[in-house]
């Protein structure tokens, strides 16, 4: 089959515009992009398969079926992460489908109001799991790409990327997240759960040495695709409800940590990021209790922080 197996490098790009400032720049890794998500708009249909609903821009019929190409992840203000094509346009999931065994339940009317996506030349989006791609053999012999065994679609009145018309439509349709489950904002965490409490310090640890926590005495974490100038954090998404960012601290409240470039990052999903040397910083739900470091080394991409804002790479 087609189907790139490869995670490539589209994660969300989260950028700061800042006056010039002489931001570290020890150990900068390259800059990845993708499109962002927009507004959820709810609708509903009785028969659950959402027809009628217009034929918009897409081309229902099997035989027109476009790939997804390299597939991203966006974040939407209600939906969490969406996963999306390679133009932005959200990908869906069928209730009257069926992942074990991969079947659509979705043809003639059906896959026109809901353009199939055909299993050609689709790579996984960067913080995905490439292992959930798969192909599934329609009626008419096609192949129609799934997400963790659910076949996805496209919706014909999605007439720009973000649009997120076919949420909800019929009690059947619903946006795709990243791991095939329906997309769905994660709850909250408990209060003190991976957020910085108001201070960082710095803790010694037998492996990794002097590295800075937050007031919880939770350790903080570096991600190594991240930018220090300009300040960019290529964490968003599914990625945030893992590595929570380290709110901002009042240079009082760090304790023993370099005070150079101690900037805030402004992120465009709303939040505000503490940055150590203009590094973006993050704690780890993994770590359940003071002193874990559970994080160190995960995917080759996050490491604990030193004092002066360096990784520490040790394992």
């Amino acid at each position: 089959m087609g189907i790139k197996r490869g995670t490539t490098l589209a994660a969300v790009a989260v950028v700061v515009a800042l006056s010039a400032t002489a931001c570290g720049g020890d150990d900068k890794a390259g800059d990845t992009t993708a499109p962002a998500g927009a507004v959820a708009s709810a609708q509903t249909s009785g028969d659950g398969y959402g027809y009628g609903e217009g034929a918009g821009s897409g081309s229902g019929s099997d035989s027109a079926a476009k790939s997804a190409g390299q597939l991203a992840i966006a974040p939407n203000d209600q939906l969490g992460s969406v996963l999306t094509d390679s133009a932005g346009f959200t990908l869906y999931r069928f209730d009257k489908d069926t992942a074990k065994p991969s079947k659509s339940n979705c043809d003639g009317d059906c896959a026109t109001t809901w353009p199939v996506v055909a299993a050609g030349d689709a790579t996984a989006a960067a913080g995905m799991d490439a292992a959930l791609l798969g192909e599934v053999v329609r009626t008419d012999g096609s192949k129609q790409l799934t997400v963790a065994g659910w076949p996805v679609y496209r919706f014909s009145k999605d007439t720009k990327a973000g649009d997120t018309n076919g949420q909800g439509v019929g009690g059947t349709w619903f946006a795709a997240a990243p791991d095939g489950k329906k997309a769905a904002k994660p709850a909250a965490p408990p209060a003190g759960a991976g957020q910085a409490s108001g201070a960082l310090t710095v803790a010694k640890d037998p492996k990794l040495g002097d590295h800075i926590v937050d007031g919880n005495g939770m350790t903080v974490y570096r991600f190594k695709p991240d930018t220090a100038w300009p300040m960019v954090s290529k964490c968003e998404g599914d990625c945030v409800a893992k590595w929570p960012v380290v709110a901002p601290v009042d240079k009082a409240d760090a304790k023993g940590i370099i005070e150079k470039n101690y900037l805030v990052l402004d992120r465009p999903d709303g939040k505000k990021q503490q940055t150590v040397n203009c590094w973006p910083v993050y704690t780890f739900t993994g770590d359940k209790q003071a002193g874990d470091t559970n994080g160190q080394g995960v995917g080759g991409t996050w490491y604990a922080v030193a004092p002066d804002g360096k990784l520490i790479t040790v394992q």
